[in-house]
């Protein structure tokens, strides 16, 4: 039994070195980064970059009316929220900053828009960006290589 309790500390310790860490706070940047990604792609044109489209201003002005700033303010934030602070995530790049900007838009949306949707979908997303805001972007993220660079 003291063999395999032993066996259980070491594979904790190595689990909570900085490679796996790294690891896995890669991978929930990357998981983040795509939930908002992918909802910021259906409200611009198909085949454009940035150019809002007409449903997506619909969609903040009848579909979401309980949000505290008018539609034609929230449309383009959250479009280009959902654009700029995921590929912010994915480099490592500032992502604290990104997963705390991430982390008022889930509760935004969890409050004004789908407040149904905390067990299904919005807890997870503040527990992942949770874990970015107190963690970091890991050691596989620019925010670690510029960090590094200062301390030389």
């Amino acid at each position: 039994m003291q063999t395999l309790l032993a066996r259980y500390d070491h594979l904790a310790a190595w689990l909570a070195s900085r490679v796996p860490e790294g690891l896995a706070l890669l991978l929930t940047r990357v998981a983040l980064a795509g939930i908002f990604w992918r909802s910021g792609r259906t409200k611009v044109e198909d085949g454009s970059l940035l150019s809002i489209s007409d449903q997506a201003y619909f969609l903040f002005e009848y579909e979401y009316p309980g949000l505290p700033i008018p539609p034609t303010i929230a449309t383009p934030m959250a479009t280009y929220a959902e654009h700029l602070f995921p590929i912010l995530l994915v480099l490592g790049i500032f992502s604290r900053f990104s997963a705390l900007s991430l982390l008022i838009m889930t509760l935004v949306i969890q409050i004004f828009v789908f407040p149904e949707a905390w067990w299904q979908k919005h807890i997870l997303w503040v527990a992942m960006a949770t874990i970015l805001v107190s963690r970091g972007g890991g050691l596989f993220s620019l925010d670690a290589l510029l960090a590094s660079r200062r301390a030389s």
